[in-house]
């Protein structure tokens, strides 16, 4: 049997009927165009406040995907600090919770926090978080960075060796590592320095790392190191149970506390690092700044609701110098809270997060942000729209009674004086444009009483 290439069969939106050609192509091609007429002529005959409610919501989506990008990145870097330190090893920690929700985490080392601000205040750099310290900025300097909130305590720890005194009056002349360039402890190490009165020319200040600064203190070949990093930094756990060095206390740690609002003052309790040596043989005194959590301004929201969900997971758990759940904490030292940031501490991470997958929450959400503005303006049109759109379809079939009304009002006046057939073919004319009038379906019944009307006119027409 051969097929009928000239069949003709029925639209699945309107019923109209549609050709099957030899040329697939052009087949697609006219059935795809097909397919959207009939499908805009059948949405013609809904309310039209469904009309303009889907249309809405489709402009609401086009532009949230167009323009506010409402998918987070695939990949994100962070930087951290030398590879082996504390903040490395907690970004290894962050980059395993992210590659669950499908996101690559890459680790940008650096030599500390002075180096982490330079990079995040470049744009062109292309980190977006990373680990800082307190009090090595302030918003007016880093204005395009917010906070996500501090995250751990890091103590100012000062080694020194057996035999020496720490106090700080003793180190004339004497080798003191203080951090590479680019580390916080650095900067921090030389502010304290300089309030006590101690520059390069009156101690060697060496720019080594921890790890170098504790293998060489315990060889002795240099006299003290200056550490500004967490407890559970290995390099701090090995030289304080370390024979042959000790710890300093900070004498003077409330008047440091005064005197810099970022410092903290900290007790480390004898014996917490050995006990069976009592190491520390006694209580310790500490000062310590706390580290952020900084991302850029521009950083997505839900990346950063994940760094946030990331950052409870991780730094929430109680130890020496903190209590469960005390990190982390919505306080801005150097930067502002990000708007996300109030909102998580306020209420947790948003609603769909906790029920959805992360890519489906994160983008569904966006939508939303968008459609609440447009929903409160386009809700008053709801109401007003459908009147003008029903004047509109009304005022063709008006018209057309208009021209209706004034040849009954000639006929009236003329009676049966006119020219019949002139008069039948001005019908006719009124009756094409009543037929070429296309109305959706709920405002059919006005255009039939029209035509019905012209056909009562007429038969008035031919009586005798």
């Amino acid at each position: 049997m051969v097929a009928d290439l000239n069949w003709r069969g029925p639209c699945t939106y309107c019923g109209n009927s549609k050709s099957v050609r030899r040329d697939l192509e052009i087949m697609i091609g006219e059935n795809i165009v097909m397919t959207i007429r009939c499908y805009l002529r059948t949405l013609m005959t809904y309310p039209i406040n469904v009309v303009i409610g889907i249309a809405l919501f489709t402009i609401a989506v086009l532009i949230t995907i167009l323009v506010m990008h409402p998918l987070p990145p695939r990949v994100l870097v962070m930087t951290t600090g030398q590879e082996g330190s504390a903040y490395y090893e907690l970004g290894e920690r962050y980059r395993d919770i992210f590659k669950k929700e499908g996101i690559e985490l890459q680790l940008k080392p650096s030599a500390g926090s002075v180096e982490n601000l330079e990079r995040l205040r470049d744009p062109r750099s292309g980190v977006s978080v990373g680990f800082l310290i307190g009090g090595i900025t302030n918003k007016e300097e880093s204005s395009d960075l917010v906070s996500l909130g501090t995250i751990f305590y890091e103590p100012f720890w000062f080694f020194f060796r057996s035999g020496l005194s720490g106090d700080y009056k003793n180190l004339h002349g004497k080798r003191i590592s203080i951090g590479p360039e680019g580390s916080g402890s650095r900067k921090l190490a030389l502010e304290v320095l300089r309030v006590l009165g101690i520059d390069e020319h009156i101690a060697r200040l060496l720019p080594l790392t921890y790890q170098e600064a504790g293998d060489k203190l315990l060889r002795r070949e240099i006299d003290a190191a200056i550490i500004v990093t967490p407890w559970h930094s290995p390099i701090v756990r090995k030289l304080i149970a370390a024979d042959g060095v000790d710890l300093a206390s900070a004498v003077r740690a409330d008047a440091y506390v005064a005197l810099y609002p970022y410092l903290n003052k900290l007790i480390l309790p004898a014996g917490v690092a050995d006990m069976a040596k009592q190491r520390p043989p006694t209580d310790v005194n500490l000062v310590a700044p706390k580290a952020s959590l900084v991302v850029r301004k521009d950083t997505h929201p839900a990346i950063q609701y994940l760094l946030l969900d990331a950052a409870e997971q991780i730094h929430s758990v109680p130890g020496s110098f903190q209590k469960a759940g005390q990190f982390p904490a919505a306080e801005s030292i150097d930067f502002p809270l990000s708007s996300q940031a109030r909102q998580f501490y306020k209420s947790g991470k948003p609603f769909l997060q906790h029920y959805l997958p992360f890519w489906m929450g994160a983008f569904i959400e966006q939508i939303l942000i968008l459609l609440i503005p447009v929903v409160a303006v386009a809700y008053p049109l709801f109401n007003f729209l459908p009147s003008v759109y029903q004047w509109h379809i009304q005022r063709q079939i008006f018209r057309l009674y208009g021209e209706l009304w004034g040849f009954e009002h000639d006929l009236q006046v003329s009676g049966t004086g006119q020219d019949i057939d002139e008069m039948i073919k001005k019908l006719d004319r009124l009756e094409d444009k009543a037929n070429q009038i296309q109305l959706p379906k709920p405002y059919l019944n006005s255009l039939y009483t029209l035509k019905d009307h012209i056909a009562l006119v007429r038969r008035q027409l031919k009586k005798p």
